[in-house]
């Protein structure tokens, strides 16, 4: 089976890092991205220079109809969706729940729990052996947050991330039968710029580094290497799993 992987939030972070060892490893990659098409290209420019086949696809995960849209692109371009990786993330601004502006608690919880809901039933409605399909692969990405809470931070974030764990402990026993496995990775405190980008508090990583056992920073390449051996065959008895990569936090 061909291997066809769509990333959402690819343009970026793990996401980015994900989709370039993917190529690196035969998989056709499609980089989703929201806004900044230059990143989501540039991405592609970095496969193709290496020899590998990769598009950039626009969609917003929290719109259903985008969803569909970016399988289709996928589809049109490689061929049927095999793998998917639910990357796009955003934490919203520091801060206690209450004060917390109720339209970015929304916003994270649409993109976050909702956007990993729609691309999961996208994804099995085209690869479910049950609908037609020839089976596949989906890993969500969760967050150390989940069962730490993240309290004074963004719990509602936290709250986001519990759900996709949730959803992949479920769907997985759903699907098992259909030829489709589901599992999640959970990362710990990784470099990237989610920290200036989204939280709005830039000490935050250096603040955080003596509370992880291991006293460094992940990097997005760590977290896409457990990624890939999630969807890959090295796993194949494996679902409704959580891979947590945090450094022992």
């Amino acid at each position: 089976m061909s291997k066809i992987l769509l990333v959402t939030g690819g343009s970026r972070g793990i996401g980015a890092a994900t989709c370039v060892l993917a190529a690196r490893q035969g998989y056709a990659v499609a980089v989703n991205y929201v806004g900044d098409k230059a990143r989501a290209e540039a991405v592609v420019f970095e496969i193709a220079k290496a020899g590998g086949k990769a598009i950039a696809v626009q969609g917003d995960v929290s719109k259903p109809e985008d969803v569909a849209r970016m399988f289709d692109e996928t589809q049109a371009q490689f061929g049927p969706v095999s793998h998917v990786v639910n990357s796009a993330g955003i934490t919203g601004k520091s801060s206690r729940l209450v004060d917390a502006p109720l339209d970015v608690i929304r916003e994270t919880v649409d993109i976050n729990l909702m956007g990993a809901i729609y691309v999961s039933r996208e994804a099995v409605k085209r690869m479910s052996t049950r609908l037609g399909g020839k089976g596949g692969v989906i890993v969500h990405l969760s967050s150390a947050a989940a069962l730490l809470g993240s309290p004074g931070e963004y719990v509602w974030y936290a709250a986001s991330k519990g759900g996709v764990e949730s959803l992949t402990f479920g769907l997985a026993k759903e699907v098992a039968e259909e030829g489709i496995r589901v599992n999640a990775v959970v990362p710990g405190m990784v470099d990237t710029e989610i920290h200036d980008r989204s939280t709005g508090d830039a000490a935050r990583v250096e603040r955080i580094r003596p509370s992880i056992p291991m006293k460094r920073i992940g990097r997005a390449d760590e977290i896409a290497r457990a990624v890939l051996f999630l969807l890959g065959d090295e796993s194949t008895y494996v679902t409704g799993t959580t891979l947590r990569v945090s450094g022992g936090r």
